[in-house]
């Protein structure tokens, strides 16, 4: 408890520093409605106290006035208020001003003209859509700040595709303060079409071209398209082969397969790296890795490391070849891991290939594995297993953040399995699927909602490797109990069973400061068989911090079943 007890004191400390200092009275008081209060405090610089010297005479606050007057008036004509009245009531400092807006000019026509070759009959619908999409309609007030957003918005809907020269020939709002009527002219000239080419690739030394090529999408003579050139450049800056990418398209010479421009900054290709942690699944947690983006010259991706953790430790070596031009990227690799938790200890020898493909929010893997598991509960048997299994991997990430989800879903679902015929102990398949839905409650608080199941047809536990059977219990699985302690009984361990189902529901406030509360019940279980599942409860409170990698997560549960009360601490990602 002497964490948490700490962890109020510095939220305390931190709200108490960040709290409003009393300052004095400004030298101008405003009365004025309360809806242009906040534009007018924001924006008025002769609110602030140095707007004049100390003790000034009435020149000086003649001068006050007037300069006040200029700038209240420039700021309600940004709102559509162009007729204000401004007077000052009584003498001597503050100065006060009585402020009436007057009546507000709202947009009485909107006249929208294209040039260029837009004007083609094959474009006609595209400039009715865009002309039906302007945000800025007839009977609405006029806001400079949105003519200045609508007009981006329009140049933007041009030159996104087909057109990337696109520019203003003529942008004008026409006030008719006695009519209080603002009228709208533009004329958009899209310039020729585009078409894409080549990559003209400048920056190499490191790395062949071909590297970069087989990043790139784009067919020669595609028609220019500025979400796919940002596609690349993402795409060519989540490597480690690259610092930095810029991709772009010339727009001053032809039109016709116009080269691509990539212009690259290459980054060291070596790396290593050192970390230490803790979690409340695993315990304390030294590590080191290197990582070698360019193996044997070929830009291959090595990525090796050791972990050591408390009851988790790992050595393993992954080989990434770069990426076929349809998104789909091999590897290959071995790795070596003892896990150690509720009485079960595992010692796991494996080596195996795969394919990842991305397309869009759709991520797929299938990965061949063949391993070999020593398997050693307290009080039972200890046997060995060896399994060749095929695993797919489907994930569907619609989120407004990957690392701060607030809106949108995470559904993923897993097939695989084991057959004797191909060098298994045993036949088996494992079904299972997640989902995290996530829903935004007012202006920063979060609904989520999870669920997990699975299932692993077989005739027995006998024969099938841990991995292919269910725990549950701890940190982001059922809060409130240790780590994987629910499941099957063997000797004096808990095992793996061949059925899982995990629901859990959070309500998390978030204050400006990206710290947070969070309400939670979790509820799950892991047996081999289907019968036998009775979810165990767990629910409590915790605390958030919005770190660059996620909402860091300290979680205080009760586990009913247990009676018992545990800290888990966790990234709280989106999986």
């Amino acid at each position: 408890m002497s964490v948490s007890s700490r962890a109020v004191r510095l939220f305390v400390l931190m709200l108490c520093c960040a709290a409003p200092v009393a300052r004095a009275e400004a030298p101008v008081t405003l009365d004025v409605a309360a809806p242009l209060r906040p534009l007018l405090d924001k924006h008025l610089t002769v609110l602030r106290e140095d707007a004049i010297g100390a003790d000034p005479g009435p020149r000086e606050q003649q001068a006050l006035v007037r300069r006040a007057r200029s700038e209240i008036t420039g700021l309600l004509a940004t709102e559509g208020y162009f007729s204000p009245t401004i007077r000052r009531e009584g003498e001597g400092m503050p100065v006060r001003l009585r402020i009436d807006a007057g009546p507000r000019t709202h947009i009485d026509t909107v006249d929208i003209r294209f040039a260029g070759q837009i004007e083609r009959a094959a474009d006609a619908e595209r400039r009715a859509r865009i002309e039906q999409a302007w945000p800025l309609k007839p009977g609405l007030p006029f806001r400079q700040a949105d003519w200045d957003a609508a007009k981006g918005w329009l140049l933007d809907e041009v030159s996104v595709r087909d057109f990337p020269a696109a520019r203003f020939t003529e942008t004008e709002a026409t006030i008719d303060p006695a009519a209080q009527a603002a009228r709208l002219q533009l004329v958009v000239d899209s310039g020729p079409a585009y078409t894409m080419g080549e990559l003209h690739i400048d920056g190499l030394s490191e790395y062949d071209a071909q590297l970069v090529r087989r990043y790139n999408p784009i067919a020669p003579g595609a028609p220019y398209d500025r979400d796919a050139l940002l596609d690349l450049q993402r795409a060519l800056q989540a490597t480690p082969y690259f610092a930095s990418v810029r991709v772009s398209l010339p727009t001053d010479g032809a039109t016709e397969q116009v080269p691509i421009d990539v212009a690259l900054v290459e980054a060291k290709p070596r790396r290593i790296e050192f970390g230490a942690g803790y979690s409340s699944n695993n315990g304390y947690r030294a590590e080191t890795s290197y990582r070698d983006a360019n193996l044997f010259d070929r830009g291959w991706q090595l990525d090796t490391g050791l972990r050591l953790e408390q009851r988790h430790q790992l050595l393993f070596a992954d080989v990434f070849l770069p990426p076929a031009r349809g998104g789909g990227q091999d590897s290959f690799g071995a790795q070596s891991e003892r896990t150690r938790a509720q009485g079960l200890t595992t010692q796991t020898l494996a080596i195996g290939a795969a394919r990842r493909h991305q397309r869009g929010n759709i991520e797929t893997h299938l990965a061949l594995k063949l391993q070999r598991e020593i398997y050693s509960p307290d009080g039972a048997e200890r046997t060995r297993n060896k399994a060749l299994t095929l695993n797919w991997t489907w994930t569907l990430r619609q989120v407004d953040d990957l690392f701060n989800p607030r809106d949108g879903y995470v559904i993923s679902g897993q097939i695989g399995g084991g057959a004797k015929a191909a060098f298994s102990d045993q036949n088996f398949l494992r079904l299972s699927g997640r989902v995290a839905w996530y829903h935004p409650v007012g202006e920063r608080d979060v609904v989520l909602l999870r669920a997990e199941g699975g299932m692993t047809r077989a005739p027995g536990r006998d024969g099938i490797p841990q991995d292919f059977l269910f725990r549950t219990g701890g940190a982001q699985s059922v809060r409130g109990y240790q780590y994987n302690s629910l499941g099957v009984r063997e000797g004096d361990a808990v095992v793996g069973g061949r059925y899982l189902a995990v629901l859990g529901a959070e309500y998390t406030h978030w204050w400006a400061n990206d710290w947070g509360v969070a309400a939670f019940v979790d509820a799950g279980d892991a047996a081999d068989e289907r019968a036998r599942l009775s979810l165990k409860r767990g629910y409590g409170v915790g605390a958030r911090w919005r770190s660059p990698a996620g909402p860091l997560a300290a979680d205080l549960a009760y586990g009913e079943a247990d009676r018992r009360v545990r800290l888990h601490f966790s990234i709280a990602i989106a999986f």
